[in-house]
Order: structure tokens, then sequence, then C-alpha cells
């Protein structure tokens, strides 16, 4: 395993986008920033805020974990075995990371201390493909693994890993059933993780005690969910990377309501937060540049819609620091770029 290296780059992008209508007026309080990353082509993604103020980030095409330090614009790199495919990380609160090992079919943790690697395997290799973790608040980790077409819960303190196999629909090859594909995941406040369903309309709810699994189907059977967060009141809400759509489930009455995005059917939403606020931040990325667009979910109504400075090429998946109020996001363009956000409401803010 090759050491960490560091490496100190300036900013290289900040981006200030009046609104393209009055009605969203609050697009010019929105202030992107974008830092090179130093190794090229290595598609650096799914930043996660460490409890030193660091941002980590994983290339899925380079096999490591990068950091950068945002206040200085250096760089470090821990790499990964040969063949990771690392998909996304999440870092928890001792700065131990923990990545999806998306190639390799398992879940890695790293010490950035020690920069030593252990390696969890998948119990069964049909889930070969971990995709995306979310930290359960309960000592473990939820995840997707999309083209195996499972879902999973790792204990970390005991690293079991149980998997439960997602439900298959119509539309395989010569007519037979093919999977719905796990793939964004968040959690409620009640426990229980949401899952898109990014091969059919439909989002999942899965009991992490039972590892059972209720599934929803959205209005439009060919929409395609693929991202999603869940706000104050656990409402739902999703992005419909086909169809060009911002949709919302409330789970308490199972009503779907759905919202065209800015740029029309051609949109292609993907990395999408919510900030304290109950405000729904995601990415455009049909259009070049790929477009930043707020929502508000209280007014029901767009707020904001920002060019990416350096276009992104495509902003796969969004980090929220409540902290800052600023989104992180990884782009294609090779950069990690930091999205600052309008104030929030000083209700909010005193919580």
């Amino acid at each position: 395993m090759r050491h960490g290296v560091a490496v100190a780059l300036s900013l290289v992008a900040v981006g200030t986008i009046a609104a393209p209508t009055a009605a969203q007026e609050m697009a010019d309080l929105v202030e992107i920033n974008e830092w090179q990353v130093p190794w090229e082509n290595t598609r650096p993604r799914d930043p996660y805020l460490a409890p030193d103020g660091n941002v980590w980030f994983v290339g899925q095409r380079g096999d490591y974990a990068g950091m950068l330090n945002p206040e200085t614009g250096e760089f470090r790199r821990i790499d990964m075995p040969d063949g990771a495919g690392p998909h996304n990380l999440i870092v928890d609160d001792e700065g131990i990371i923990w990545y999806a090992g998306n190639r390799a079919a398992n879940i890695g943790r790293i010490d950035p201390a020690t920069e030593e690697i252990e390696l969890i395997p998948m119990p069964d290799p049909a889930a070969r493909d971990p995709h995306t973790l979310e930290f359960d608040g309960q000592g473990g980790i939820a995840f997707t693994a999309q083209n195996g077409n499972f879902v999973g819960h790792m204990d970390l303190a005991t690293r079991e890993v149980r998997l439960l196999a997602a439900p298959q629909r119509p539309g395989g090859r010569d007519g037979g059933m093919t999977g719905v594909r796990p793939y964004g995941i968040k959690m409620d406040s009640n426990g229980d993780a949401w899952i898109a369903l990014f091969g059919s309309h439909m989002l999942g709810r899965l009991d992490l005690e039972t590892m059972e699994m209720e599934t929803y189907e959205s209005p439009r059977p060919e929409a395609r969910l693929r991202r999603l967060v869940v706000d104050s009141e656990d409402k739902v809400w999703y992005v419909d990377h086909s169809g060009g759509k911002l949709g919302r489930l409330d789970p308490a009455t199972g009503e779907f309501t759905e919202w065209d995005n800015p740029s029309g059917d051609g949109a292609r939403p993907y990395g999408v937060a919510i900030d304290a606020d109950d405000r729904i931040w995601f990415v455009e990325t049909g259009v070049e540049p790929n477009k930043f667009v707020g929502f508000d979910a209280r007014t029901e109504r767009y707020i904001s819609s920002t060019d990416v400075p350096s276009g992104g090429g495509t902003i796969r998946h969004m980090y929220y620091d409540r902290g800052n109020n600023v989104v992180w996001f990884g782009a294609d363009t090779n950069t990690i770029g930091r999205a600052t956000l309008p104030p929030l409401r000083r209700a909010v803010m005193q919580r």
C-alpha cells in the first residue's frame, strides 16, 4: 500500500449566478466554489465532512480516498487495494472512513491516522457491488447494492452484515424479470431506511430490525427514481432522473406529488441534498453547465438555479454540512465543490 500524499492547490472557480426569473430571488445568494483535484480523470465523488473540518471523498476511477483541507486547499491521498472501485464513503464521529468497495464486493474501513485498511466482505457474493452507505444512527450502516439488487445492514462493532434481496419487476431480457436496482438511501426519524429503486418507479422502506422492505409506487411507471432525501416531517423527496421531475412521498398518506424541473424533461436530476430549513437542493446534469437548483419544501416552489462554474459534467451525490449551511459535491470535471446556501430562518438556526 502506498502512503498518503499531500498536495496544495488553489481554488479554481467561484460562481454566483443571477436568478433566471424574478420569482427566484434567492439565486444570487448561492455561491459555488470548486477545487481542482490533483489526480486527473479519477472521478472524485461523494465528499463527506470529517469531525476535524476536512472533507474526504473517493476517487472512483483511481482506487483512493482523498482529503481536501478547505482552509488551505491542500489535498491528501490514501490508496486502496487495486480494483476497489470505491463508489461512496462516509466518516464517523471518530474520524474513521467507511467506503463502498463497488467492484470488490466489500465495505472498507480506513483509519486516517495509520492508513490501515480493513475489508469486510459481503456474506453473499451475489451482492457484488456495495453502492451507497448511510449511517443508521444506532451503531450501524445501511447500504445498497445496485446491480446485485440487494439492500443491507452492517453492525459497526461486530462487522455482521445482513442482506435482503430486493424485489424483481417485469422488463428483463426475453420478457423475464429484472432487479429494481437499489440506489440512493437515507434514514428517517423512525430508524427506517428509505431507498430509491432506480430500476423502477418505486421507493422502498427498509425496516432494519426485521430486514423487511415495503415498496411504494410513484405515479408514472416510466419514472426512474435515483437519489432521495427525508425532510423534518419524514416526507421523502426524490429526483426522477429520466423524467426531469422532483417528487415527494408522504408516507402517512401514501400520496405522491411531483414538480417539473426548471430545465424540463431532459434535466436529468441526480445529486440531491436537504438543508436545515427543508429546502431541497439538486443538480440538473442533463444541461451544460450543470445547474444547482433550490426548491423550498414549505412554499412548494423553486427558489434558485445556479450554474456550476466548472460545468460539472455529472454531479452524482451531495452532502449537507448543517454547521456551515453548505453543500459539498464531487464533479466529473475532476473537482470538489462547495455551494454556500442562502441564510436559514432564525428559528431553524436556534434549534
